[in-house]
């Protein structure tokens, strides 16, 4: 078996794409759905559905800056508010992402019933995140990745929230909620779609499913459209709910609850559309569009972790890439050099000066796309091999100022030892060769995290991977090598940082001997 065979899915499981007839029905079957439900498109605008990349928005002729290409109305969304399960939902005081997926599953279990049935219909089961992989994929393919862990941790945090709250509310409701729609399986399902697919909307509305916004494709750094949600005249209920399930930074975490029967009827008659009827939503181009090209929204600003664990897809050569190294890593590098007494003294100490990395419960410092380590890193390995009379110096500073790291002596004194300014240069003192050959250290232990195969291996299974039939290989090895790659960026920074401090301190050396006249 080769190396790209063993990287496949271990259930064998491969995307099957829809045939072309078939994407062009369902095409046609959504285009009818928002007419009929007050959906203003331009005719500018070109939808395309293939079986090998899914549905694209294309530009049939230039598009200037400015053009409303697309509007939405609030009440044609799949939200908490509009499902037919909202009443259900609020009884059962739930909300934010957990409320949006019952009502996702509400409406599929309706079938054509449902008024959302166009637009379901045109929807995928579910989005391929790793959230919903297998725990063998997760395994297999993201091991040693950003991912790995917070995978883990989603499925099990997920399956917990379903348990605590989707059984007992089939228990209250047996009448209303036809239990096949509301498995596990469906409610993860659901919340691939909400991650990757759901807009904020309005103060009254949350957030929800917005049809037709959802058709523009993504790129990092290349918005042509931007989603537009004109504050609506509810006002904001003082109690929110705290969902805390996914760390979804690219959606709302909260939404508002207690609105009234009443304020959906009058906002349902607001029929007229107007440049600030808040009753639409809209797409406007942010810049100019050449006829032919594909017109993009963007997710923000991500890189390909945060991309995959979002959204199912990443992008090579994303500038945004970074890779974590955790404090933990960190601690056990250390604890091979020094003993623990050595190791837990210089953290603390680290850590009283007012420097931290990461959360609270997740401490790792970032290394960026170029290779360069969070100055916090540097800090840190720089006080860990303090001679022992310039640590215990600073570390009665330290004490003598009430741990404050404020304290005008206290700053005068590192400002002496680390000659730390706003500037990228002030990094150079910090660059000894005891750090540099650290960061060479921490790279391989970071990089052995991955397994036995080479990222050369990596990159020639990419080569051979196909990216219709295994999608999930196809991003978990573009993921790897790209995080990879700036570990050797960290390795080049280090050797090269020390050369270049090496050679200046004998620069200045020679200079201050040339002075004296040796």
């Amino acid at each position: 078996m080769s190396y790209a065979e063993s990287l496949k899915p271990w259930n064998g499981e491969k995307s099957v794409p829809l045939s072309l007839h078939m994407a062009t029905r369902r095409l046609r079957a959504f285009k009818r759905w928002m007419k009929s439900n007050g959906f203003e498109w331009s005719d500018a605008l070109d939808f395309v559905d293939t079986p090998e990349d899914g549905i694209a928005v294309k530009a049939l002729c230039e598009m200037k800056e400015g053009d409303v290409v697309a509007k939405m109305p609030k009440e044609a969304c799949l939200t908490i508010k509009t499902s037919g399960a909202c009443e259900i939902i609020e009884n059962a005081c739930l909300g934010g992402y957990l409320g949006l997926a019952i009502a996702i599953m509400y409406e599929r279990s309706l079938g054509e019933e449902s008024p959302w049935a166009g637009y379901l219909q045109l929807l995928p089961q579910q989005e391929s995140l790793p959230l919903v992989w297998t725990i063998d994929e997760v395994n297999h393919l993201l091991c040693g990745t950003e991912l790995h862990q917070t995978v883990q941790e989603d499925k099990a945090l997920i399956y917990e929230d379903w348990s605590e709250n989707i059984l007992p509310l089939l228990d209250s409701e047996p009448s209303k909620l036809n239990s096949i729609f509301f498995g596990v399986e469906q409610y993860f399902a659901a919340k691939s779609l909400i991650s990757s697919r759901s807009f904020e909307i309005d103060d009254y509305h949350g957030f929800g499913m917005v049809p037709l916004a959802d058709l523009f494709n993504h790129k990092t750094g290349a918005e042509d459209v931007h989603f537009t949600a004109l504050s609506s005249n509810y006002e904001s209920d003082d109690d929110e709910v705290d969902e805390g399930i996914v760390d979804e930074e690219a959606l709302p975490q909260n939404t508002s609850m207690d609105k009234t029967e009443e304020s959906v009827v009058s906002d349902m008659e607001c029929s007229s559309v107007t440049e600030d009827d808040t009753s639409m939503l809209e797409m406007v181009l942010i810049k100019d569009v050449s006829s032919g090209a594909e017109v993009f929204n963007t997710y923000g600003i991500l890189g390909n972790a945060a991309l995959l664990h979002r959204y199912g897809f990443t992008e090579q050569d994303n500038a945004y890439d970074i890779v974590n190294i955790d404090l933990e890593l960190v601690i056990q590098w250390c604890s091979s050099l020094f003993s623990d007494r050595h190791s837990r003294s210089r953290i603390s100490l680290w850590r009283r000066l007012g420097y931290s990395s990461g959360s609270e419960n997740s401490e790792y410092f970032e290394i960026s796309f170029d290779g360069e380590p969070q100055i916090e890193l540097l800090i840190l390995l720089f006080i860990i091999f303090l001679p022992d009379d310039v640590y215990n110096k600073l570390d009665l500073s330290v004490a003598i100022a009430g741990n404050c790291h404020e304290s005008s002596e206290t700053t005068l004194l590192i400002d002496n030892i680390f000659s730390l300014k706003e500037s990228k240069m002030s990094m150079k003192p910090l660059l000894t060769k005891e750090v540099c050959d650290a960061l060479l250290s921490l790279a391989d232990i970071r990089e052995s995290l991955y397994g036995l195969k080479s990222i050369e291996d990596d990159i020639e299974a990419l080569e051979k991977c196909s990216f219709v039939g295994d999608k999930k290989v196809y991003h978990s090895l573009v993921l790897r090598i790209s995080e990879r790659k700036i570990l050797q960026k960290l390795r080049n920074y280090a050797s090269k940082s020390y050369k270049i401090t090496n050679s200046s301190s004998a620069r200045k050396k020679l200079k201050r001997a040339t002075k004296r006249g040796i």
